[in-house]
């Protein structure tokens, strides 16, 4: 007789063939704290340590029906959003997940690889601010995206600040603005919710190329703590204890020529066993 249930999570984003970033690291990122994984994939990347040298997209109506069918069935408590490259997916998933008013979403608006290739068309910006960020509950740009965002330079916490206030005013609920580009020993990210003072979560720096998928997996690690549902706040500051773990425990390891991965699993958890209600 079944008695219980998986906080589940799904992810909407692009495949890494190199495995550190976008599905390959959000999927990771849920069996590491505890959660069951599922996923609708938006594009299939041809990509490895040192860069993106392709992207081939997935038809939308074929991301809506992955959508569909793993909500419907499924019905994960938390969702993530990672790389949406083009217009027609942003209005698609953006109307697909209108149903679904009730489960909280992370929105991670990938537009810049760690190697510095451009992931997302100039066009898709504005829908994606437009149609997608009012459905987010917390947005979480680095330094690079919030300043396409907020068309502003970010060199500093107080810029940081400015930049949170301009994407909040897109319509999202939250933003959590990721200080991991700032140069210096002491990181900083931004967290401005609504009506609130800004909140600094700071961090020290760890000297490593292994920062391949650090905001896919930050994003994904928010999402799978909301889908056992820990407050957002709380979330926020686990998600980010569990990703500079996760870099410190894979600083000194060499996978590939490039950016190399975390180690997501330096302390994996059993999945999480809910009575069913």
């Amino acid at each position: 007789m079944e008695r219980y249930k998986y906080p589940a999570v799904l992810t909407i984003a692009g495949s890494d063939s190199g495995g550190g970033a976008g599905i390959q690291a959000d999927l990771k990122t849920f069996s590491a704290l505890g959660c069951f994984g599922t996923s609708a994939i938006t594009a299939i990347t041809v990509q490895n340590t040192q860069g993106v040298t392709g992207i081939h997209s997935v038809p939308p109506e074929v991301v809506q029906a992955q959508i569909k069918v793993v909500m419907d069935d499924i019905k994960p408590t938390a969702i993530k959003i990672g790389m949406v490259h083009s217009l027609e997916l942003v209005q698609v998933i953006a109307a697909t997940l209108q149903a679904y008013p009730n489960v909280p979403i992370i929105l991670d608006p990938v537009m810049v690889a760690t190697s510095g290739d451009k992931l997302i068309r100039d066009e898709t910006i504005e829908v994606l601010k437009q149609q997608l960020f009012p459905l987010a509950e917390v947005v979480t740009p680095n330094l690079d995206e919030a300043a396409i965002l907020a068309q502003m330079e970010i060199n500093h916490l107080d810029q940081m600040k400015e930049a949170a206030e301009k994407i909040l005013q897109t319509g999202c609920q939250s933003v959590l603005l990721k200080g991991g580009h700032l140069k210096g020993p002491q990181l900083y990210d931004v967290f401005l919710q609504k009506h609130r003072q800004a909140q600094i979560f700071p961090s020290d720096h760890i000297h490593t190329h292994n920062t391949h998928g650090t905001g896919c997996t930050l994003s994904s690690a928010i999402a799978a703590f909301r889908a056992q549902g820990v407050p957002v706040t709380e979330a926020i500051g686990k998600a980010k204890a569990y990703v500079h773990q996760a870099i410190l425990q894979g600083k000194d390891v060499k996978t590939g020529e490039g950016h190399g991965p975390l180690n997501h699993f330096f302390e994996p958890l059993k999945l999480h066993k809910h009575e069913l209600e």
